[in-house]
């Protein structure tokens, strides 16, 4: 599997990134070691997480998603052969979102608890936090890094603007910088990528890993009409593509995919594959089957009329 280098850290990843959002939701533990292995017997190995994943979910507390990739990883002996993100920075029942230094501390414990490992690769600040300065965010990352409890910091949900800044305060006071990237990004959602925030990362030599790469499901091709929607527990989010700028972008889909012999999300991953920028996108499975095709879509190489076809439909 040829890796791509995540911006300038000396994390080597495929370009291809595992969604734990499902990790004790709608996939149980059994199912998740079963995909887990699948994912890392194809050669893929990052695994992206966070200390929220699942709290939204009835009877969870948060957290079941780090403790179920915590024990396969034990189980199994692979902790030195996969990259581990997670974030931090969510309401975990504090009532707010929270990047101060106190919490980080705390919050960072409890994780590399879960993941039963003594070090996180990828330490993302989750949002954007506007009661906490910069300054004091980096400098907690700053005292994490050199504890060696994190190998690397960096940030999701930030516009250019909140990027600028963090990398200036970095620069300014000798703090560790935001690394990687993670935006929302894919055929349909592009605004907020494509432009300055992506010249700001392609500039500036960030990493770049998506999430809702696949628009909740919308680009799997399954959901094309409201009765569609009932299909699965995350079909109530995707009634909003259900649009006359979506069905252009399923029948682009159908038609590449055609071509390809494919299925239309892996057309749909390879595209962000293959987008200036990105390094990986993320995306999830809880079943055996869907978890082959997300490989599959790592060797699809979509031709220069493909992808041509997919940006003319998704304007």
């Amino acid at each position: 599997m040829q890796k791509r280098r995540l911006g300038r850290t000396d994390l080597s990843i495929a370009p291809l990134v595992l969604g734990g959002n499902v990790f004790g939701w709608t996939a149980d533990e059994k199912t998740s070691f079963d995909l887990l292995d699948r994912f890392v017997g194809a050669g893929l190995n990052a695994i992206d997480t966070a200390d929220a994943y699942s709290r939204w979910v009835p009877g969870n507390k948060g957290g079941e998603s780090e403790t179920i990739i915590g024990k396969w990883m034990k189980d199994r002996g692979n902790r030195d052969k996969v990259v581990v993100v997670t974030k931090v920075g969510s309401d975990m029942g504090q009532g707010h979102k929270d990047l101060s230094a106190a919490y980080i501390e705390k919050a960072v414990d409890a994780s590399l608890k879960r993941l039963r490992t003594e070090f996180i690769d990828l330490y993302l600040s989750h949002w954007p936090d506007p009661t906490t300065p910069y300054e004091e965010t980096l400098g907690a990352y700053e005292k994490l890094l050199a504890k060696g409890k994190i190998r690397y910091a960096g940030c999701s949900n930030l516009d250019a603007g909140q990027l600028r800044a963090a990398l200036d305060v970095a620069s300014l006071r000798g703090l560790p910088r935001y690394e990687v990237l993670q935006p929302e990004y894919n055929l349909y959602d592009r605004s907020s990528f494509d432009g300055p925030l992506r010249d700001l990362c392609v500039a500036e030599d960030i990493g770049v890993i998506t999430y809702f790469s696949l628009a909740k499901g919308f680009l799997s091709g399954k959901y094309r009409t409201e009765a569609d929607l009932g299909q699965s527990e995350r079909g109530e989010d995707v009634g909003s593509y259900l649009n006359p700028r979506g069905m252009r972008i399923l029948a682009a889909l159908d038609a590449v995919s055609a071509r390809h012999s494919a299925k239309q999300a892996e057309v749909a991953l390879a595209w962000v594959i293959a987008r200036p920028g990105v390094t990986a996108p993320i995306a999830s499975a809880t079943r055996p089957s869907q978890m082959d095709s997300l490989i599959k879509a790592v060797s699809l190489k979509l031709s220069a009329d493909d992808m041509a076809e997919l940006d003319k439909a998704s304007v």
